[in-house]
């Protein structure tokens, strides 16, 4: 049985969703597809001509980007539903035309489920029309599509009920003389949420190009829900389907497995009098890590850099949330001179998001790489980031550094992410990791476990994160670190991270650092040893 991975992803950017498309397509770990929203975009096809953009464009206010798939420009933008399938297609003669069909047909299919049965192809037109044979055909879907050494990206773009004014800029797909229309222009009163769950049922046997048997694996984003007077964290639970109100009490005792000893030897002492004495911030104090005594005995500690407040305010985390400061112009110099008097064979280099600056953060990461690299060059040096709000510019310059090993967290599963990071998103931290991988970084990212995830979902999870070719995950167990912070739904026990761990190996990961009190820092220097260990065995 083969699996058809269909994820609800909610609104992506275009470039976001393009890079992502290409690293499922390239990882060739499964069958993808990808179901979302752009904000507004005119992209523009390998044959767009560009008298077919007219003078509205430039007045929209939306972007306009070039794309690698065939056809004119079109429009996408909120209200528009947008299918990416990535699967492998048969190949052969006249097997593209073939899968156009497919693609229609799925379209065809459930609009007829959703009430609108006139539907059908215009000989000539790629997409689908309604009323296709009547006196005015009008297009309520758009199709384009690349496939590259039997591997498919691109896909549908079907109008729900975004603003169809946008389409008046362009030439729709170069078609001058045709309407465009949506589902409630033609009387379907139907939610994204319909659609897509629509959709859905129709793809498992649409989507299907040989003889084993498909399973579909469905995660969604939450749906957003009208405001309700209840504080915003509680509404995005809700969301979720978490109980705000229910999990675990926050004064309850803790598992005997999740007390870790905490003891202030002098390794420790002196670890924390040099970070005080070079005006340096860790992450294993400020996020109260409980696997501080042990790291630090061992000589190891997480710099922060980029200051001590946070620009976000996840549900998860205890960082202080206040107005950041500026910069300190030294600070990437005194982790190197950290680094050096610890003589760190490993140096762990991250930040606080800061949505401040106009590269979030991106030229002091790589400040502190050149910095590390000057005077401890035999230091391997990872980077733990925050998605610099998705800017290709400022990632560029951070991979550009060559970090031995690029960290950014996922943190949680599709589902309750909007929850956990409200001013993160799911897509955007698949993206960032591809565009690392893409590179050429040992990537790394994490979960912690324990805000109302499914077995399932971790599953799930884990696979999103091989499709884009991670190489290291750690999985821990969230401890909730006051009693404003999400609540801690379940305590997932040593034994099931111990089974999560072989899951993650057995889907080829290099590295899984799997337990109850496993954080994204903790073992980095093993995980990063045996992972690039274990690759270069592979490659020879």
């Amino acid at each position: 049985m083969t699996t058809l991975r269909v994820r609800w992803l909610g609104r992506v950017r275009y470039s976001e969703a393009l890079d992502l498309q290409h690293a499922i397509r390239d990882a060739r770990t499964g069958d993808y597809l990808l179901l979302l929203e752009h904000p507004h975009v005119y992209t523009l096809g390998v044959r767009t001509k560009l008298e077919h953009l007219l003078p509205g464009v430039g007045a929209s206010g939306a972007d306009v980007v070039r794309a690698d798939r065939g056809g004119d420009v079109t429009y996408h933008g909120p209200g528009q539903l947008v299918g990416y399938p990535v699967l492998d297609v048969s190949m052969g003669p006249g097997a593209v035309p073939a899968y156009v069909h497919t693609i229609e047909q799925l379209v065809i299919d459930t609009l007829a489920d959703l009430g609108l049965a006139d539907t059908g192809r215009l000989d000539g037109y790629p997409g689908v029309w309604v009323d296709p044979f009547g006196a005015a055909p009008r297009k309520i879907c758009a199709i384009g599509v690349r496939v590259d050494r039997g591997r498919s990206m691109h896909g549908f773009a079907l109008n729900v009920d975004p603003d169809l004014a946008m389409f008046e800029n362009i030439v729709p797909c170069g078609i001058p003389d045709k309407a465009v229309t949506s589902l409630a222009v033609e009387g379907v009163s139907a939610s994204m949420r319909d659609v897509v769950e629509a959709l859905c049922s129709r793809a498992v046997s649409a989507l299907s190009f040989g003889p084993s048997e498909r399973h579909v694996e469905f995660q969604a984003a939450a749906w957003r829900t009208p405001s309700i007077q209840v504080r915003p964290l509680d509404r995005r639970l809700e969301a979720a389907g978490v109980d705000p109100a229910g999990g675990i009490a926050f004064h309850s005792r803790k598992p005997a497995y999740l007390r870790a000893p905490v003891t202030l030897g002098p390794e420790v002492l002196a670890l924390r009098s040099l970070m005080r004495g070079l005006n340096l911030v860790t992450v294993c104090e400020e996020a109260g890590c409980p696997n501080l005594s042990e790291c630090w005995a061992d000589g190891t500690a997480t710099f922060m850099i980029n200051g001590e407040r946070c620009t976000r305010a996840c549900g998860f985390c205890l960082v202080d949330t206040s107005h950041p400061l500026p910069l300190a112009p030294d600070e990437a110099e005194h982790v190197s001179d950290a680094v050096v008097r610890l003589g760190l064979a490993h140096a762990v280099v991250t930040a606080v998001a800061r949505d401040d600056l106009a590269d979030g953060g991106a030229a002091a990461f790589a400040a502190t790489v050149r910095a590390i690299r000057r005077r401890s060059p035999a230091t391997a040096v990872e980077l733990l980031i925050p998605d610099c709000k998705g800017d290709a510019d400022a990632l560029g310059e951070i991979f550009a550094s060559r970090p031995d090993v690029l960290n950014h967290n996922v943190e949680t599963v599709l589902r309750l992410q909007r929850a956990v990071r409200p001013s993160a998103s799911y897509a955007r931290s698949l993206t960032v990791l591809a565009r690392a991988k893409a590179a050429g970084l040992v990537t790394k990212s994490g979960l912690i476990l324990g805000m109302g995830e499914t077995l399932p979902e971790i599953h799930a999870t884990l696979s999103d994160l091989r499709a884009v070719g991670v190489n290291i995950v750690t999985i821990g167990q969230y401890l909730r670190p006051s009693a404003a912070h999400l609540p801690v739904q379940r305590w997932w026990r040593p034994d099931e991270f111990e089974e999560i761990g072989e899951a993650g190996r057995a889907m080829g990961f290099l590295h899984v650092e799997a337990s109850p009190l496993t954080r994204s820092s903790y073992h980095a220097r093993q995980a990063a040893s045996g992972a690039r260990g274990i690759a270069l065995a592979v490659s020879q």
